[in-house]
């Protein structure tokens, strides 16, 4: 967005019902979380955000198990937020993430393109997807698209769980598509490793260009440590969660055995993280669209561990750094971010999906 149109748009924004959406909405293991941006002349800032816990086992998998549940979240979230209308994402496991060679051409040829051959990169009848695609960086004289599949049934429940709550949906999307949108400025090119733990599962999405290239989602996340945390001292999960943030996995006097708990926990995560970036390093240059990660970017709700940068680093081989989810937004000389930074870190995908209209 250039400084002119930015102007115009802060100065004579267009009518109430015509404005382009700003909200996101994000709905995982743990609960609702929402983010609503504002557009000012130096650039976007975080106007409001919210969050609404889910009960255990109201979603399971990507899956809303208890829809009634999630339907009292988003009517209280909107309420209090005023959302009228929003851009929704699409868990990752859930769908199906694929990349196809297509001819030269606009983008809706290359959908018919790969409609054509639907079955080869989603293995569900045709008929029964739904899907959309991004053109990656022509490589050489081939021309490739990168899409994300789902079901017409995991659509019709998201919708019907939106229109329910009151919520006109204005754009869905594949929640691996947003998060890389929200923690890479606009035309970054290099190929990275995300790695957003939450609280059950961890997902490891390799992006490049800022696009999603290769996702999958580990049965283990933060959850684990703390109950790790609680086991070793016999506390409660809240006095855990606090214990863990202040001694995190560093070493120190007297914290041998609290370290050795940890450590019993965390080296799954990152044996498991290492195991997946090893295969894709390993196939670098492969097909002449292969690029090797260069650096991992942490993010999530349970990504703030204090050593955890430091400690994955040792075992994957490349920086790793705690993620920045408002890369995309004014400077920070013109305006500071309302929630603290490590909150801030478990709002990636649903501000990725509410700069869609703003960053593409």
């Amino acid at each position: 967005m250039n400084a002119l149109s930015r102007f115009l748009r802060v100065e004579l924004p267009p009518p109430s019902y015509i404005a382009l959406c700003t909200v996101g909405i994000d709905i995982s293991t743990s609960g609702i979380k929402i983010a609503r941006l504002a557009e000012h002349s130096a650039g976007l800032e975080l106007a409001d955000y919210g969050e609404y816990p889910l009960p255990t086992g109201t979603v399971v998998g990507g899956e809303i198990r208890d829809a009634a549940a999630v339907v009292e979240g988003l009517k209280t979230l909107s309420k209090k937020h005023r959302i009228k209308i929003a851009n929704f994402g699409l868990p990752e496991s859930r769908g199906y993430l694929f990349e196809a060679e297509v001819p030269e051409g606009t983008l809706d040829e290359a959908k018919v393109a790969v409609e054509r051959r639907l079955d080869e990169y989603v293995p569900l009848p045709a008929s029964e997807v739904a899907f959309a695609v991004a053109r990656l960086p022509k490589v050489g004289e081939k021309s490739r698209v990168v899409g994300a599949g789902y079901s017409h049934r995991v659509l019709d429940e998201s919708l019907q769980t939106l229109d329910e709550a009151g919520i006109t949906t204005r754009a869905i999307e594949s929640e691996t598509f947003a998060l890389p949108r929200a923690l890479l400025k606009n035309g970054e090119e290099e190929t990275v490793l995300i790695i957003d733990i939450g609280k059950t599962t961890t997902k490891l999405l390799v992006a490049t260009n800022r696009l999603p290239r290769y996702v999958t989602t580990l049965d283990i996340g933060g959850h684990a440590l703390t109950l790790a945390v609680a086991k070793h001292f016999g506390v409660s999960e809240e006095e855990a969660k606090r214990v863990k943030a202040e001694r995190g996995i560093v070493a120190g006097s007297g914290n041998e055995e609290y370290l050795a708990t940890m450590l019993s926990t965390v080296s799954v995560i990152r044996e498991e993280i290492a195991k997946r970036l090893e295969y894709w390093q390993s196939r670098k240059g492969e097909g002449e669209v292969h690029d090797a990660v260069t650096r991992a970017i942490l993010v999530g709700g349970n990504a703030t561990v204090l050593g955890l940068p430091e400690y994955l680093q040792t075992a994957l081989k490349v920086p790793v750094e705690l993620g920045d989810v408002f890369a995309n937004f004014a400077s920070r000389d013109a305006w500071l971010p309302p929630l603290e930074y490590t909150e801030s870190l478990a709002y990636g995908t649903a501000i990725g999906l509410a700069l869609r209209e703003y960053v593409i």
